[in-house]
This record gives structure tokens, C-alpha cells and sequence, in this order.
């Protein structure tokens, strides 16, 4: 890891959040940062330490932010990382493509052919309604 912070140009979250991920960049992580580099996330917010990310990005000591996530959902319009110029942030659609698009529209569709057949969808959000006692 030290390695690949202390080498990178670009440096692209793509992890989900567990207790061994939460906070994997911080002050020391950031530190070891090349002062031109970028960070990209568009996995979770909380796999930074959004007050040090903030502050090294208005200190200079890296080059930018590009952020999907913020640990505030929505973040309000006084949000600290909004204000700063070399922060460019989308609103959590970072994965919105025409192609992920038509698939959730079919796996939508799917699902809810399943359920009027009486069957269990392929793709449920909450199983536990299935644990449940009918």
C-alpha cells in the first residue's frame, strides 16, 4: 500500500466498506501521497477520513479530488469538500452508464415477473422478509 501511494499518480478506491476498510486513507496515507496526485472514490466516503482528505487537498499536498461519495448524503451546499477548486464531485452516479442502466431496468422487470409467479426474486434487497414466520 505504502508503495502504491508513494508511486501513483491516480489513486481509485473501488472497495466495499467493513471495519478493515473503514478510514483506509488518512493523515499518514495522504502524507505519503505524491503533492500531483488524485484520489478517486466512488466506492464509500468513509474509506477516507474526509477531515484529513480535506485538509490536505486545501494545503496542496495533493493535487485533487474526484469524489462520488461523501459520508453526508446529499452533502449540503456548504459541504467543506464542495468549496474547494480542485475538488470535482458528482452526486453518487459515478456508476450511472447507459448499459447499467438497461440492466437495472431488466433486472427490475425480472424480479417482478418472478414475485407474480409467485416465486423468489433472483436479486431481493431485504431476504430477511423471507425469514419471517407467514
Amino acid at each position: 500500500m505504502e508503495t502504491l501511494l508513494r508511486e501513483a499518480d491516480i489513486v481509485t478506491l473501488h472497495a466495499p466498506l467493513t471495519e478493515k476498510t473503514r478510514g483506509m486513507l488518512g493523515q499518514q496515507e495522504f502524507l505519503l501521497m505524491k503533492p500531483a496526485a488524485y484520489l478517486v472514490n466512488t466506492a464509500r466516503a468513509e474509506l477516507t477520513d474526509e477531515d484529513e482528505l480535506y485538509e490536505v487537498l486545501k494545503s496542496g499536498g495533493i493535487g485533487g479530488a474526484a469524489l462520488d461519495v461523501f459520508a453526508q448524503e446529499p452533502p449540503p451546499p456548504d459541504y467543506p469538500l464542495l468549496q474547494l477548486p480542485n475538488v470535482v464531485a458528482t452526486p453518487h452516479v459515478g456508476a450511472t452508464t447507459y448499459e447499467s442502466i438497461v440492466r437495472m431496468g431488466t433486472m427490475a422487470v425480472e424480479n417482478t415477473l418472478q414475485a407474480l409467479r409467485g416465486e423468489r426474486p433472483a436479486h431481493v434487497v431485504n431476504p430477511e422478509v423471507y425469514e419471517r414466520p407467514k
